[in-house]
């Protein structure tokens, strides 16, 4: 059983920043796929960024130059740095393992991004 815990949300005004942690259980970053997620209120939950085990990153185009998804294997920890902040990355995000050959996931059980004046 993969465990994974989000850190690092909270109230922050447009324009600052915040780093989302994602620590695992085990050491799986090197045969996961990690992304984080994210689901405001009255939206579907959508992939932010990711990064597959053996290095590649990916971003939504609403987070592309404004975030930054990396790993630190020997902590076995998946970071989001967020900066420029905007009211819309309000949501509950979420961190992602996807086993690269089974393709079974886990999630983490959410921290809050609230980005308000």
């Amino acid at each position: 059983q993969v465990q994974l815990v989000e850190s690092g949300g909270g109230l922050v005004q447009p324009g600052g920043s915040l780093r989302l942690s994602c620590a695992a259980s085990g050491r799986i970053l090197s045969i996961y796929n990690m992304g984080w997620y994210r689901q405001a209120p009255g939206k579907q939950r959508e992939l932010v960024a990711s990064v597959t085990s053996g290095g590649g990153v990916n971003y939504a185009r609403a987070v592309e130059g404004r975030f930054t998804i990396s790993r630190d294997n020997a902590l076995n920890t998946v970071y989001l740095q967020m900066n420029s902040l905007k009211p819309e990355d309000t949501a509950v995000y979420y961190c992602n393992a996807d086993h690269v050959v089974h393709h079974i996931n886990y999630w983490g059980r959410g921290t809050q991004v609230t980005v308000s004046s």
